[in-house]
C-alpha cells in the first residue's frame, strides 16, 4: 500500500506528480491512446465533482436536522427542569406533613390498633349470632349452595369456640339446620326424574355436609340407573323418527347423562383421597362404577340394535349407518371415560349385526325374486302352451294330458323362445346378486369411523356376506331346482329343461362371475382361504343340479309316451285282431311327439353337428328304410332278419336263439344319465318308451294278426325313429327283442311278408 501511495505516476495517490505523467504518457503512447486517456480523465473529474456535489447537499441536510434537534432538546431541557424543581418542592412538603403526623399520632397508634381488632371480632360475632336464620332463609329459598358455604365459612369457628356457653346454642341451632338440610337433600337426591347435573350437584353438597362417600357412591349410582332408565323408556317411544334423530335423541340424553354420571362420580369418589374411608373403597367404587356402567350400556344398546333390526331392509341403509356411526363416535369417545368397558366394541357389535341383519334380509329379497322368476317362467310356458295353434304337438298333447297322469304336454312345446326365458332368468338372477352384493359395500365405506376390516368380527362378518349371502343363495338355487326334479314334483317338463339350461349357464359362467366379483369387491382370497367355499365346489353343484333336471325331463318324457304306449297295448284285444292294414295311431302319436320334444330341444341345443347333438338326416345303411325284418324264406336276402330264427321252420329252439342273442348283444342301459346334447336326450327318452313297449309284449298273449300288428307298429317306429339317434343299432336291438318276445307269445307265429309291411308303412 505504502508503494503504491509513494508511485508519480499513480492518480489516487498522494504523491501523484502530473508533469512526469504526462511526459510518460507522451513518450510512450499514440496521439490515439493520448487522446482516449484524455477523455476518460475528464470523464472521471466530471464523476468526482458529481459525487462530491451530492455529498455535500447529504451532508448538508444532516446538519440542518441536527441543529433543529439540539434546539428542540434545549427546549424541552428547560420544561423538565422546571418540572423537576416543582416535583422537589412537592416531596419536601409531603414529609415535612408525614412527620408531624407521625409525630401527632405516636401516642394513639397502638390503641387504634387494638380497636380494629376488636371490630374485626365482633363482626365475626354478628356473623356467628345470625348464621342459624341465614341458613333457614336460604334453605326456605332453597339456595342450598349458598347455605352450605356460609356453613363451611363458620364451621372452624364454631369448631374452635363451640364449647362456650355463648356459641353452644348457635352450634346445635346450626348443626339442627343441617341435618334438615342433608334430609331434604337426600330426599330430592332419592326422587326420580333428577338430571345427572342435578344428582352431581346435590351429591357434592352432602359429601360436604360430612355424608359418608361409601353409601353416596352406591345411592347415587342407582338414583344415576333410574333416571337413565327413564331415558331409555323415552326412547322407546320414538318409533316416528328416523335411525339419525333417533341416535341423536339417544346422545344428547341417556349418553350426556351417563357421561355426566360417569365424570362426577370419578370427580367425588375416585380422584380424592377419602380419610374416612376405608383403603379398598377406591377399588369398590371404581368395579361399582364398571359395573354400573356396563349395565346401562348394554341396556342401551340392545335398544339401539332393536330399533336397528327394525329399519334395516326397510329403510334407507345409508341413513341407519349414518346415525350408527355417530353412535360409534361418540362411545369411542367415552371410551376415555371409563377404561375397563370397552365401548367401541360394543359399537362394532351392532354394526356387525346389523350387516348380518341386512344380509339375512338381502337373502330373503334374492329368494323370493328367484321363487318370482320361477313363477313367472313357468306362467310363461303354460301360457304358451295354452295359445299354441291348433294341430300342433302340443294341443295334440294338452287334449289326452289326463290320460297321461296330468304332467301336461309331453313334448312341452310352446310359442315363447326359450333361449329367451333362460337367458331372462339367468341375467335376472345374476344381476340381483350383484346389486345386492354392491348394496352391502355400504359397510366399507372409508367414511366411517369403524372399520369392519379391522376387527376380527368385522373379517367374520365379510367372510359370512360371502358364505351367508351368496354361497348360501346358490346352494338355495340348487336346492330349489332340484326339488323340481324328484318325482313327487308336479312341474312341466319344459320347466325342467329350461333349469337345466340355466344350471349350466351358472356352471359355465355365473358362479365364476359372481364369485369373483364378491372376491374383488371384498379383498378376500377363496383360493387360499381354508373356511371359505371354492368356486369350483359350487359349480360342480350346479352341474350337479343340471344332470338331475335333465334325467328328470327325459324320465318325466319317456313316463308319459310310455303311458300311451302301455294303454294301447293293454286295452286291445290281441288275440281277435283282424289282419293289419295300417300303422296304429299311438305308434304315430309317438313319433309326433318325439318330433315335436325334437323341435323343443332344437332351440336349446346346437343341432349343426350330429356327433354332438345334431338330428340325422340320412342313415347309415339301407336297412334304415328297408324292411328289417323277414321269415325264415328270406334268408338269402341281403338285409334278412334275425327274427327268422323264431318261426316254426326254425330247427333250433327259438327261447334258446333269443337267449343267446342277448348274451351277445351289447347291454342297453335304460335309465342312465343322458349327455347335454339333443340326440342323447331323444335317444333316453326313446329307450324307455321302447323298453316300457317290450314289457307290455310280454305280458300279453298274440294270435297270427296281433304278431303282424306288432311286426307293422316296430317296422314304422324304425322307419322314424333312427333320425333321432346316434346309433341307429340301439333301435334295431329293441324293436328285435319287442317282436321276438312277440313271436314268444304268439300262438301261431307267422309274420308277414317284408314287401307289405312296407307298402303298409309307406301308405301311412
Amino acid at each position: 500500500m505504502g508503494e503504491k501511495s509513494s508511485n508519480p505516476y499513480d492518480m489516487d495517490g498522494s504523491s501523484f506528480d502530473a508533469d512526469r505523467y504526462l511526459q510518460k504518457l507522451l513518450k510512450e503512447c499514440s496521439l490515439k491512446q493520448i487522446m482516449d486517456t484524455e477523455a476518460t480523465i475528464v470523464r472521471q473529474t466530471q464523476t468526482l465533482h458529481s459525487d462530491m456535489q451530492t455529498l455535500v447537499y447529504e451532508n448538508y441536510n444532516k446538519f440542518i436536522s441536527a441543529t433543529d434537534t439540539i434546539r428542540r432538546m434545549k427546549t424541552d431541557f428547560k420544561s423538565m427542569e422546571t418540572e423537576m424543581n416543582l416535583l422537589m418542592a412537592n416531596m419536601n412538603s409531603i414529609t415535612e406533613f408525614s412527620e408531624r403526623i407521625t409525630d401527632t399520632l405516636q401516642e394513639t397508634r397502638s390503641q387504634l390498633t387494638r380497636l380494629s381488632g376488636k371490630h374485626q371480632l365482633l363482626k365475626k360475632l354478628q356473623f356467628l349470632s345470625s348464621l342459624p336464620a341465614k341458613l333457614k332463609t336460604l334453605i326456605e329459598e332453597e339456595n342450598y349452595q349458598q347455605a352450605v358455604q356460609e356453613y363451611s365459612h363458620a364451621q372452624k369457628v364454631l369448631q374452635q369456640y363451640g364449647q362456650q356457653p355463648s356459641f353452644q346454642g348457635i352450634q346445635e341451632d346450626c348443626i339442627k339446620i343441617l341435618d334438615e338440610l342433608k334430609e331434604r337433600l337426600k330426599g330430592e337426591f332419592r326422587q326420580t326424574g333428577k338430571s345427572a347435573q342435578s344428582l352431581t350437584e346435590i351429591g357434592e353438597l352432602l359429601l360436604q355436609l360430612g355424608e359418608r362417600p361409601s353409601s353416596l357412591a352406591k345411592e347415587m349410582l342407582e338414583c344415576a340407573s333410574k333416571r337413565l332408565h327413564e331415558q331409555i323408556v323415552v326412547l322407546q317411544d320414538q318409533t316416528d323418527r328416523d335411525m339419525i334423530e333417533f341416535i341423536d335423541l339417544g346422545i344428547e340424553g341417556f349418553l350426556k347423562d351417563l357421561t355426566l354420571v360417569i365424570s362426577s362420580y370419578s370427580d367425588m369418589f375416585l380422584t380424592k383421597h377419602l380419610e374416612q374411608e376405608a383403603d379398598d373403597f377406591e377399588q369398590t367404587a371404581r368395579i361399582d362404577l364398571n359395573a354400573f356402567v356396563n349395565r346401562n350400556v348394554d341396556e342401551y344398546l340392545a335398544l339401539v340394535q332393536d330399533r336397528a333390526e327394525l329399519e334395516i331392509g326397510h329403510g334407507d341403509s345409508q341413513i341407519i349407518l349414518r346415525g350408527l356411526d355417530r353412535l360409534h363416535r361418540r362411545m369411542t369417545a367415552m371410551r376415555t371415560l371409563c377404561h375397563a368397558v370397552d365401548m367401541s366394541k360394543s359399537g362394532i357389535d351392532i354394526i356387525v349385526n346389523a350387516a348380518q341383519q341386512l344380509c339375512q334380509t338381502h337373502m330373503r329379497s334374492l329368494k323370493d325374486h328367484f321363487a318370482d322368476s320361477l313363477s313367472s317362467v313357468r306362467l310363461a310356458l303354460v301360457s304358451s302352451a295354452n295359445t299354441a295353434p291348433a294341430g300342433t304337438a302340443a294341443t295334440s298333447s294338452s287334449s289326452q294330458s289326463g290320460a297321461a297322469g296330468g304332467q301336461g304336454s309331453a313334448s312341452g312345446h310352446t310359442t315363447t323362445p326359450l333361449r329367451e326365458l333362460i337367458s331372462n332368468l339367468y341375467i335376472s338372477t345374476i344381476e340381483k346378486v350383484k346389486g345386492l352384493m354392491q348394496d352391502l359395500l355400504i359397510f366399507l365405506q372409508p367414511e366411517w369411523s369403524f372399520n369392519l376390516k379391522g376387527d376380527p368380527k368385522g373379517v367374520q362378518c365379510i367372510e359370512g356376506i360371502r358364505e351367508n349371502l351368496l354361497v348360501a343363495f346358490l346352494r338355495h338355487f340348487c336346492t330349489t331346482v332340484n326339488g323340481y326334479g324328484t318325482v313327487s314334483s308336479t312341474a312341466p317338463p319344459t320347466l325342467l329343461l329350461v333349469l337345466s339350461k340355466v344350471c349350466l349357464e351358472m356352471d359355465r359362467a355365473g358362479v365364476h362371475a359372481l364369485t369373483s366379483l364378491v372376491d374383488e369387491l371384498y379383498n378376500l382370497d377363496a383360493e387360499r382361504s381354508g373356511t371359505l367355499v371354492h368356486e369350483s365346489e359350487l359349480c360342480t353343484e350346479m352341474r350337479d343340479s343340471a344332470q338331475l333336471l335333465l334325467d328328470s325331463y327325459v324320465r318325466l318324457q319317456g313316463l308319459h309316451l310310455s303311458q300311451m304306449l302301455r294303454k294301447s297295448v293293454e286295452t286291445r284285444d290281441w288275440l281277435n285282431c283282424l289282419e293289419p292294414r295300417s300303422v296304429r295311431a299311438v305308434m304315430k302319436r309317438v313319433v309326433e311327439e318325439i318330433s315335436a320334444i325334437e323341435a323343443v330341444l332344437g332351440e336349446l341345443y346346437d343341432s349343426s353337428v350330429t356327433q354332438h347333438g345334431g338330428s340325422r338326416t340320412t342313415a347309415s345303411s339301407d336297412s334304415s328304410r328297408k324292411t328289417h325284418f323277414s321269415i325264415a324264406a328270406s334268408k338269402q336276402s341281403q338285409f334278412r332278419s334275425t327274427w327268422s330264427t323264431y318261426t316254426p321252420q326254425s330247427q333250433l329252439d327259438s327261447s334258446f336263439v333269443s337267449n343267446m342273442q342277448r348274451l351277445f348283444s351289447e347291454k342297453i342301459e335304460i335309465f342312465a344319465p343322458v349327455e347335454f346334447s339333443k340326440v342323447s336326450i331323444i335317444t333316453g327318452i326313446i329307450k324307455i318308451c321302447l323298453k316300457t313297449l317290450l314289457e307290455c309284449v310280454r305280458l300279453r298273449t298274440f294270435s297270427r294278426y296281433g304278431l303282424q300288428q306288432i311286426q307293422v307298429d316296430a317296422h314304422y317306429l324304425q322307419m322314424n325313429l333312427w333320425r333321432f339317434v346316434s346309433d341307429e343299432n340301439l333301435i334295431h336291438v329293441l324293436l328285435d327283442e319287442i317282436l321276438g318276445s312277440a313271436v314268444l307269445r304268439c300262438l301261431e307265429p307267422i309274420l308277414m311278408e317284408p314287401n307289405a309291411v312296407e307298402i303298409i308303412c309307406e301308405r301311412n
